[in-house]
């Protein structure tokens, strides 16, 4: 059974398109039935170019990536999500939609690599770090025996995970 995990921030247009991007990655390279979504309560419509840029120099294809309402998972047809990941400290403090399913939920809180000082060679720099750390995070994640776990002791391991 393919694990989904949605991914949200609020405007779905720099840290949580990067964590779609290297969950999606590494549960590639690592054979695992994983399947990382991202989507944002105040969608912005567009992709921070810098992000973009991030995830294809790690050789990620983000063809067919967008800014999406976590609306859109909510839909009857939507896929069940599993766990459900805020990566931005205001979509954290949002009042979240009804998920079917009672996904297990977590906060990863990554400052906005958006505000990166030193102009855009500055941007570039934060956005790589915050690829790195989030690509990081999602590695331990895809080393959990998810089959095996309930979801209470998911949720501590996606705590335990934060907490390194």
């Amino acid at each position: 059974m393919t694990t989904n995990v949605l991914i949200l921030c609020t405007h779905n247009s720099a840290r949580s398109v990067l964590s779609e991007g290297m969950l999606n990655h590494w549960a590639r390279q690592l054979g695992q039935d994983v399947r990382a979504f991202s989507a944002g309560s105040a969608p912005s419509g567009r992709l921070n170019p810098f992000a973009l840029e991030a995830l294809s120099h790690a050789g990620i294809d983000t063809s067919g990536y967008r800014s999406k309402s976590w609306d859109e998972f909510t839909a009857p047809d939507a896929p069940e999500m599993h766990i459900v990941i805020t990566v931005c400290d205001s979509a954290a403090a949002e009042t979240c939609p009804y998920w079917p399913g009672s996904p297990v939920k977590v906060h990863w809180g990554y400052p906005d690599p958006s505000n990166a000082l030193g102009g855009d060679e500055g941007k570039r720099q934060a956005f790589e770090l915050t690829r790195q750390a989030i690509g990081y995070r999602m590695l331990q994640l895809l080393q959990l025996p998810m089959d095996t776990l309930n979801a209470a002791q998911l949720q501590a391991e996606l705590e335990r995970i934060c907490a390194n």
